[in-house]
């Protein structure tokens, strides 16, 4: 029998991922390591679960059917389900899903090797007075009186910010005008609206 039959067959010809039975095909899994041969390189999945797994913007809810999949006893579906999870941490959900779930160490060595759950974690995280992420381009309002070094500026309780931009070095700066001056703020005197 087939490589490809192989894998239809263990899939019961239904997207491991999501279960759809139209426009399926077989998908090798990338970062395999050497000793993994035959069907269990791959998974058998549809266009859309496909045309999802490398880009930024993907269908989150599309992606809930990994509640179902992560379970699955194929090695690459839980190895692309537990991918496809770290890929859509921002949501919130994936990681209740990420916390359930168990894989041998191999599979997880195999699955971490795209680099999936550290992209992130090295990343500096701005937050506000009340713990909630500032991106860049945000609006934010402080909270507590500023005097301004270097000037005799006072920047008021409750000015709005607009469009801050965010320090690279250091998570607890962010820029924005105020009153026309190009200011530095600190996180911890600000909250984001």
């Amino acid at each position: 029998m087939s490589f490809e039959r192989e894998v239809k067959k263990r899939a019961e010809d239904k997207c491991e991922l999501c279960g759809h039975e139209e426009h399926l095909s077989v998908y090798e899994v990338p970062k395999t390591p050497e000793y993994i041969k035959g069907e269990d390189t791959a998974i058998y999945a549809c266009t859309t679960c496909i045309s999802q797994f490398d880009i930024e913007e993907r269908d989150a809810n599309h992606w809930r059917c990994l509640n179902d999949s992560m379970w699955n006893p194929a090695a690459p579906v839980q190895v692309m389900a537990w991918r496809m999870l770290h890929r859509l941490k921002k949501e919130g959900w994936p990681q209740d899903l990420l916390d359930m779930m168990y894989m041998e160490e191999q599979q997880l060595e195999w699955a971490a090797a795209t680099g999936d759950a550290e992209d992130k974690a090295d990343a500096l995280v701005h937050r506000d007075a009340n713990g909630v992420i500032l991106q860049a381009g945000d609006s934010v309002v402080l909270i507590k009186d500023l005097k301004v070094k270097g000037s005799s500026m006072v920047a008021k309780q409750g000015t709005a910010v607009r469009r801050i931009s965010l320090d690279h070095e250091n998570d607890t700066f962010i820029e924005g005008k105020v009153d026309g001056i190009q200011i530095v703020l600190i996180t911890e005197y600000v909250k984001k609206i």
